[in-house]
């Protein structure tokens, strides 16, 4: 079976955030073995996709390298873009179920639209312990929603910090998330955008992440709020890569806008056994014998 890095948020490849997705199962391998596959991919997330009866409706996992996790943006748009774009769904949008309830993604004229829950982050009477100390900058605002929300002074800031991972590792947040914090700022006057950000996420085995969906239903309501508009132009500046989301609040949820580009398909080369599920036998012949996942 087959699966594919994406660039996600990026325009065009070496930009925005990778992810990788599997071709989807009819039956879930075990936990194990997708952990074990996410840890050997490296990548931030990989996306594991269940076909349903419906086919423009799966379900949806995400691992890091080190865990499952309950919300990752950047792969779900990687999911739909492989559906759509790679495996050649004839479908207007495609809907996830998700330990985060039903995500739909929908095709846009230049990229993808993805419906998600929003968060509206709550203001910290004070910062977390040691959440100044580890970010080495002392933040003008703190906030909680599932991660911590560092507003600093300027773009300035944002592009400058250097944290200590091993300290941020161990910063609680409000809502219970270890180890996960933004970092944010209102974008240069000469910028294309409203407002920059960076995500480290040590408390899941990612150091920095260069385009990260689930930071944005925190920062959309927070600066639809802040800018007065529910549409708010981000631009995640990750060094050397970085990715650009759009964000409209509408009531409960929030909209994320973006596009995606493939840049790897790969073939998996892994006993039915090993991955303790089975598919169609439809595996390609190479040389005369057959190629199993």
């Amino acid at each position: 079976m087959r699966q594919w890095i994406v660039d996600a948020f990026a325009s065009g490849p070496f930009k925005g955030n990778p992810a990788c997705v599997v071709e989807p199962f009819d039956r879930w391998p075990s936990d194990g073995w997708m952990q074990a596959l996410a840890k050997e991919n490296n990548q931030a997330e990989t996306a594991f996709l269940l076909r349903t009866a419906d086919p423009a409706r799966f379900s949806l996992r995400w691992f890091t390298p080190g865990m499952e996790v309950d919300l990752c943006g950047h792969a779900t748009l990687a999911a739909a873009h492989v559906l759509l774009a790679e495996l050649g769904l004839e479908a207007g949008a495609v809907t996830f179920d998700s330990r985060s309830g039903p995500l739909i993604v929908s095709r846009m004229a230049a990229g993808y639209e993805m419906d998600f829950p929003a968060d509206p982050p709550r203001r910290c009477a004070t910062a977390p312990a040691g959440l100044t100390g580890a970010l080495g900058v002392e933040p003008v605002e703190v906030w909680a929603g599932r991660y911590l929300v560092a507003v600093l002074a300027d773009a300035a800031a944002v592009l400058a910090v250097a944290p200590d991972i091993r300290a941020l590792a161990s910063i609680r947040g409000e809502a219970g998330e270890t180890g996960q914090v933004i970092v944010c700022a209102p974008a240069d006057s000469s910028d294309d955008v409203e407002v920059v950000d960076r995500f480290f996420a040590p408390g899941c085995g990612v150091d920095e992440d260069p385009a990260t969906g689930s930071a944005h239903c925190i920062l959309g309501p927070l600066y639809a709020d802040k800018l007065g508009g529910p549409v708010v132009r981000f631009r995640q500046v990750f060094p050397g890569r970085g990715g650009d989301i759009e964000t409209e609040v509408r009531g409960d949820r929030v909209l994320l806008r973006g596009q995606a580009t493939t840049v790897i398909e790969s073939r998996l080369r892994v006993t039915a056994q090993e991955r303790g599920a089975t598919l169609p036998d439809r595996a390609p012949r190479i040389f005369g014998r057959k190629i199993r996942s």
